[in-house]
């Protein structure tokens, strides 16, 4: 059995808030629109990686995940966020920290999800 990818779906009340966290503070691109819709939706990629992101107020009371997001280059990552968007930093991980697990990590969230950028 092979998979090539995992694919999540996110939830969020507005789905500008994902916009602002995804496309302009993490730099993913929109690769399907469907933003004007009644339920607005839309399909983001980054470097091989897709998340679908959906306007669902109600799924996105019941579901607020947690992604980690792997990188080799976690102090550019880091000063490009904490320049430009430092208000997506997670107040309880706002620096980068070594982790007893070995990894490198800081966080961000917003009005739905937390992400941990991390590096081992």
């Amino acid at each position: 059995m092979k998979f090539t990818r995992l694919v999540p779906n996110v939830y969020y009340t507005d789905i500008t808030d994902a916009l602002k966290l995804f496309v302009d503070c993490l730099e993913f691109t929109i690769e399907h629109n469907e933003l004007g819709a009644k339920q607005p939706f839309c399909v983001i990629e980054k470097d091989g990686l897709r998340i679908n992101l959906f306007q669902n107020a109600e799924l996105a009371q019941e579901h607020n995940p947690e992604f980690r997001l792997v990188t080799d280059e976690i102090e550019a990552v880091y000063q490009q966020i904490a320049s430009t968007h430092p208000e997506f930093l997670h107040p309880n991980l706002n620096k980068i920290t070594l982790r007893p697990w070995g990894a490198k990590e800081f966080a961000l969230t917003d009005t739905q999800l937390g992400i941990v950028i991390q590096q081992w």
